[in-house]
């Protein structure tokens, strides 16, 4: 049998999982963490928005990193993501050339704006960034610190180098601003300082402007620099006003009052006639500042109105909002040209279907969404809880979903998991079940509230079956034991457990580390584990009522845990330090896994197969990963033949099936296609790394040439398999390549290509031989000779044997962008091949 060629597949590989494109839905994969295999939902809009100095592109600040959209379409171009989260603020450079991001932690991040790069990433502030701006000339950069930070910092973006720090705030500093000639920083703050102007050469203080008595939300000057605009307001504030300053004359000009809450952001016309501003109460407001008077309301948006930005040609103005939309509007007619959605509020529960194939999630915005697990697609989104949906689950045979409603809403809903069609509601609380439950075997369902009320009922009539209450009032948690016969609830400090059958209390348990958050089973029933406010998490045996194990998951806050099915892995949901989810083996305590990458992560979900977990957060984002590496001895998954035993035979077996789709035991990874990547895992999964033996070789050569193993490995390459086991089966593939003697001497393609600063030229000899390379520019000139000296026989691919070259000529000088020429050299054999540096 003829192997396809495999090139194709691979780049296409490469290309879905790694190149941010701009077709629907690629952005699922796009910078996730290590594990997850996707990502639905966008997260939440944490920060500010801010358009390209073209007017073409908008950046957004969110939960998962910095959005990168196309204004006319609104289309995904790009997402910069790395180990913070929660985004709070971003800003471009006046050249467009790079993108500032804040996170939470207090790291500062430039990006090259075209590649989607890492120019920069590093501690700028000991809190949270609140605000950033570029100096007009772009190479500089001012950040502005929360949590107590109360810092402005000035950085040279070329070296993120610490130029100055303005001090003489005493609260958090919410924005800074950048005069048009770059001269003055203007700065504002929760404090009641005033709006502060500083030296940007000196870092002194010029003047304040007095005239706010709430938090100075933002700042931003006219593009004349003439004027400087101002806007306030907290919590419940009474004030609300936008001030316009005289910068030249030091004194007030004019305000603007009307807003009914919260000024968050304000963005003055190109020509400065018009101020836009976006209020906590959903408007956007639009302002006239040469007469100065009112212009517009636009009413798009249903929650806070966190950023607005007029676009750098004026004809736009773009603004965000908590809830999930960024509009992009007309200047001129006020019409929406385009409305980008997929941000949400967050997420409040989530569940998987029992077959795996639909995922439920509970949101703050009153409703619930279902959505198709392989695709990402939301299937439906269930109209009718009042307040936030506190709480949701499938039915154990996943026909049926149960949503709860918070505080105002009292009701219990049912749902057709295929149709979205309303079944039935359940009365029973007066201020919203806060937890809701299915019985293991379906007949049931137990919902609970804070007043202490947990009610049972027939999961099929809605039928009320029995009313528990609980002296201590608010219960967190809620389990069935897997006979139905118990059901136990957890609250301040107490577990107690529920006799079903006779409708009675019959047993209370202190729990010592505070309130109880979550409860789960094992699956066997034996025992019940609880988690807590404080991180503990307790396994009980059910026979003796006594714990069996306790541990600490450095939490501090437990807020969910969950059994895989078959009992194995118990994983953690905790606000933990590093935000990862934890699965840990029940009875050591020892983390067998963490899952990264959420911000406040609120709750987690395994599939019926226990190869799948899902995990939500409160900021707008669920990932799901494969985990079935826990479950299954990776010796199984790599044996293709199922002989027991992980040979050459497997190797062959599933090159054989390069490119085949669907259900393959030689898709050892179940991506759904058999590629370079399964052929990497089986060769990491041999007993030994020792080449193979001569009866091998022979075996193997029946069916696969050098030169097909050679291409794995240039595949292997292209793909960048950087982790220990992909590394591992790489050498294998080598050694195995190095006992098959090359039968000639060859120049392979340089990797990676195109490059930038460094790339790797690998080549294999057929006798040992002294070995040159030579650098060439597009017009035959040497830049630069690598003497790699005499070597033996043998392939040289990795990038521990093949030539390195540091992109610089014989002077040690960085060489510019182009295309570039480099020929191997020995006593017997001369070949050149094309190389490109781009940068």
């Amino acid at each position: 049998m003829k192997l396809p060629k495999l090139l194709p597949i691979i780049i296409l590989l490469y290309t879905t999982l790694f190149i941010p494109i701009s077709f629907s839905d690629h952005y699922m994969h796009w910078g996730l963490p290590e594990g997850a295999k996707m990502r639905i939902g966008k997260g939440g809009i944490t920060g500010n928005i801010a358009f390209s100095p073209d007017s073409s592109q908008l950046v957004v600040a969110s939960s998962v990193g910095v959005w990168i959209y196309d204004v006319n379409t609104g289309n995904e171009l790009n997402l910069l993501t790395r180990d913070s989260v929660n985004i709070k603020s971003v800003a471009i450079s006046p050249d467009g050339t790079t993108v500032a991001s804040g996170g939470p932690d207090g790291t500062l991040s430039l990006w090259d704006i075209a590649t989607g790069n890492s120019k920069f990433h590093f501690l700028g502030h000991s809190g949270e960034i609140l605000g950033l701006a570029f100096s007009p000339n772009s190479r500089l950069l001012a950040s502005c610190g929360g949590n107590n930070d109360k810092t402005i910092c000035l950085w040279d973006t070329n070296t993120a180098e610490l130029k100055n720090t303005f001090i003489g705030h005493t609260e958090d500093v919410l924005s800074v601003a950048f005069s048009p000639d770059g001269k003055t920083l203007a700065s504002g703050a929760y404090d009641d300082l005033g709006v502060k102007l500083w030296d940007v050469a000196t870092g002194e203080l010029i003047a304040t402007f007095h005239g706010h008595k709430d938090t100075i939300n933002s700042v931003v000057f006219s593009p004349d620099g003439k004027m400087l605009a101002s806007c306030d307001g907290y919590f419940l504030s009474l004030e609300n006003v936008i001030l316009i300053w005289d910068v030249e004359n030091l004194e007030l000009k004019a305000s603007f009052r009307g807003h009914t809450s919260r000024i968050n952001s304000i963005s003055f016309s190109p020509d400065g006639r018009r101020l836009v501003s976006g209020c906590q109460d959903g408007t956007v407001v639009l302002w006239d500042v040469a007469t100065p008077s009112y212009i517009t309301t636009f009413l798009d948006h249903t929650d806070n109105v966190n950023s607005v930005a007029f676009s750098a040609d004026g004809k736009l103005i773009a603004s965000s909002s908590w809830d999930g939309t960024i509009k992009i509007r007309d200047s001129i007619t006020y019409q929406v040209k385009t409305t980008i959605t997929g941000h949400s509020l967050g997420y409040t529960d989530i569940a998987i279907s029992p077959d795996a194939s639909k995922i439920v999630a509970g949101s703050w915005d009153n409703n619930v969404r279902l959505w198709d697990s392989l695709t990402g697609k939301i299937t439906h989104i269930l109209y009718g809880h009042i307040d936030n949906v506190e709480s949701v689950t499938f039915s154990p045979d996943g026909q049926t979903v149960a949503s709860s409603g918070y505080f105002y809403d009292s009701t219990v809903r049912l749902w057709d998991t295929e149709t979205g069609i309303y079944k039935n509601s359940l009365y029973g609380h007066n201020r919203g079940a806060d937890i809701i439950t299915f019985s293991h075997d379906g007949k049931m369902v137990a919902t609970s509230d804070w007043e202490g009320k947990i009610c049972v009922w027939d999961a099929n009539s809605g039928s009320h079956l029995a009313t528990f209450r609980d002296e201590y009032k608010m219960i967190s948690s809620l389990a069935f034991s897997p006979d139905a016969r118990t059901l136990v609830s957890g609250g301040n400090s107490v577990i107690r457990l529920w006799d079903l059958e006779n409708r009675r209390l019959k047993y209370v348990k202190d729990e010592p580390s505070g309130r109880v958050n979550t409860l789960t089973f094992s699956p066997d029933g034996k025992t019940l584990v609880s988690g807590s406010r404080y991180g503990e998490i307790i396994l009980w045996n059910m026979a003796t009522g006594q714990p069996n194990y306790k541990y600490n998951t450095n939490g501090p806050t437990l807020l969910s845990v969950r059994f895989s099915p078959d009992g194995s892995i118990l994983v953690g949901a905790a606000l933990s330090k590093d935000r990862s989810i934890h699965l840990f083996d029940p009875i050591t305590g020892e983390v067998k896994m963490k899952c990264p990458g959420h911000s406040e992560a609120v709750s987690v979900a395994f599939s019926a197969d226990g190869t799948r977990l899902t995990t939500a957060d409160e900021n707008g984002t669920i990932l799901m990963w494969d985990i079935s590496s826990i479950f299954y001895p990776t010796k199984y998954k790599m044996d293709v033949n199922r002989d027991s035993i992980v040979d050459l035979h497997d190797l062959v077996v599933v090159a054989l099936n390069f490119g085949q789709t669907g259900p393959n035991t030689a898709d050892v990874n179940n991506d759904g296609v058999v590629n370079i990547e399964d052929l990497i895992l089986v060769a990491a999964a041999f007993e030994s790394n020792v080449a193979a033996s001569p009866s091998q070789t022979k075996q193997i050569l029946k069916s696969i040439k050098i030169q097909h193993i050679q291409q794995w490995l240039t595949q292997a390459q292209q793909l960048n398999l950087t982790d220990a086991s992909s590394q591992k089966g790489i050498l294998f593939l080598e050694k195995l390549l190095v006992t098959l003697a090359p039968q000639e001497t060859t120049l392979l393609p340089n990797y990676p290509n195109p490059f930038n600063p460094e790339t790797w030229i690998p080549y294999q000899l057929a006798q040992q031989t002294d070995v040159t390379i030579h650098i060439y520019s597009p017009n035959g000139q040497l830049i630069r000779t690598l003497e790699l000296g005499h070597k033996p026989a043998g392939i040289y691919q990795q990038s521990n044997r093949a030539a390195y070259w540091d992109g610089k000529n014989e002077f040690g000088e960085p060489v510019a962008s182009g295309v570039y020429f480099y020929q191997l050299s020995t006593a017997k054999f001369s070949a050149t091949r094309r190389m490109v540096i781009r940068k």
